[in-house]
């Protein structure tokens, strides 16, 4: 919490997308919106009895009774009709004494995904808020609906999909999927089911109320073709574009509603996975007589790329996009993270948005269930000496972006001081520009009200040196002078008069 608010930093702060400052002369802010918004975003911190100047900084104004004001909130803070979910005990709120004042500082966590949404005044729809760099909004339809889907227990994607029988599920991709399984896992138990029961098994397909085996909505995403898909998904949009040559909008591009290709997520994964890691390089290596390609950085990039998809909410907009850059990959996709980005970053708890669409993975080889994907992207990144990578989460709508750099620390250090460089260089020469324009409109004012005279005089009224002076005089070609070099006098043109 003291990364939030650290009570010696009180003067450099201002209000962000975490920290909130009200005054609170009249008692209790009756305004609760500000927790809800922290709750469902990142969490953060409410200031009372502290207000706000013109330029964004603090000052505090005091509290005439804290112990009544922190009764009150608790009050109000467990009465289910003002907040649906009391996320907070003694160790949120504290009391501390700044400029002789007495300011209350409430932290607000994170919510759980289980807890979302938090809203206000009984009003699920009209009372859940969140928070961005603008302030808090109030959250749209699909954002509730969207939290909502994330606090089940049972993912997404584990649904029956009754509306559809298994002729959707596409041979061809089943096939290679059963052919990767069978030479990662030669042994596997899974491998002489037939093909209804290996399905079902594996989580692709379940048997409804009618007593019949339809796809679930795992099944349908990762074997279906994408006019089914997009049935149960209307928003479902898988995008690759490729940007190497910068005359072209994109070198390569591949759509899952292109129509010459399936469009579901298996075929997506290991078209995009074998051109987003053509151009990584392969040391020779060898394990006995047989040569390995597969490096670390190339499951790093699969590990982003599956991460990406499994994590994806399929139902919002805007879908799945990954782009290829000269020195550049990045992956974004509609959803916030579950866990939070912090602990996300940490790793240890693995939490995906759709479990079965992991676990098909997993089975194949691909994926990391022990919650430590995005971490060890990280370590790759370091071992490799290259920037690190890039985390953004963002809202209305939900998203989530992984932006990987190919590029080495010193060298981007190298090239933004480089850019620094030529930055205070032009402003050092338009400065310079500036104060010659300047000068030289002093000299023009000096001859105008002075007429025919000399350097030395003109150095002195406009407090240059001489021989600045002059030099201005013979670049200025509205002005002439009179007399041999040591009895040299200026004056304006007649055209400039």
């Amino acid at each position: 919490m003291s990364e939030i608010f650290d009570l010696s930093d009180f003067d450099k702060y201002k209000e962000d997308n975490c920290r909130e400052v009200k005054k609170a002369e009249g008692g209790l802010p009756i305004a609760l919106w500000e927790y809800s918004s922290f709750a469902n975003s990142n969490g953060g911190v409410i200031i009372l009895g502290v207000g706000e100047r013109k330029d964004g900084t603090w000052y505090t104004t005091g509290l005439k009774n804290t112990d009544k004001l922190k009764r009150n909130f608790w009050n109000t803070i467990h009465d289910t009709r003002k907040v649906s979910i009391n996320l907070l005990s003694d160790k949120n709120v504290k009391s501390y004494e700044i400029n002789g004042d007495t300011i209350l500082v409430i932290y607000v966590p994170r919510a759980k995904r289980d807890q979302k949404p938090v809203y206000i005044n009984n009003d699920l729809f009209g009372g859940s808020y969140r928070r961005d760099w603008e302030g808090d909004y109030h959250c749209s339809r699909a954002e509730i609906k969207a939290m909502i889907r994330d606090s089940a227990e049972e993912t997404e994607d584990m649904k029956i999909v009754e509306q559809f029988d298994i002729s959707v599920i596409d041979t061809e991709s089943f096939k290679a999927y059963r052919n990767n399984h069978k030479s990662y896992r030669p042994e596997h138990v899974f491998n002489n089911l037939p093909d209804k029961e290996y399905l079902e098994r594996i989580g692709a397909a379940g048997y409804g109320e009618d007593g019949k085996l339809h796809p679930t909505t795992a099944g349908l995403l990762m074997f279906g073709e994408e006019y089914h898909i997009v049935r149960e998904f209307p928003e479902y949009f898988l995008d690759y574009r490729e940007m190497l040559d910068p005359t072209i909008r994109w070198t390569d591009r591949l759509q899952s509603s292109s129509g010459d290709w399936t469009g579901n997520i298996f075929d997506f994964f290991f078209r995009v996975n074998n051109k987003i890691t053509r151009d990584i390089k392969k040391p020779f290596k060898l394990e006995g007589i047989t040569r390995v390609d597969d490096t670390p950085v190339h499951k790093a990039v699969r590990e982003a790329l599956v991460n990406c998809l499994v994590n994806t909410d399929y139902f919002l907009p805007c879908g799945v996009v990954v782009k290829k850059e000269e020195y550049k990959l990045i992956f974004e996709n509609p959803g916030s993270i579950r866990t939070g980005k912090k602990q996300m970053l940490r790793g240890g708890i693995s939490d995906p948005r759709n479990k079965t669409l992991m676990k098909m993975f997993n089975m194949i080889g691909i994926g990391e269930r022990a919650g430590s994907g995005i971490p060890d992207i990280y370590q790759v990144w370091e071992n490799e000496g290259w920037s690190a990578p890039v985390v953004e989460e963002s809202y209305n709508p939900d998203r989530t972006r992984l932006s990987l750099e190919f590029v080495k620390k010193q060298a981007k250090k190298t090239s933004e001081e480089n850019k620094r460089r030529k930055q205070a260089k032009k402003t050092s020469e338009e400065n310079k520009r500036r104060k010659t324009e300047d000068n030289c409109k002093m000299i023009r004012e000096y001859l105008r009200q002075n007429g025919l005279s000399k350097t030395n005089d003109i150095a002195e009224a406009i407090g240059l040196s001489a021989a600045r002076t002059r030099v201005l005089l013979k670049e200025m070609t509205d002005v002439e002078y009179e007399g041999t070099n040591t009895n040299r006098k200026y004056r304006l043109s007649d055209d400039t008069i």
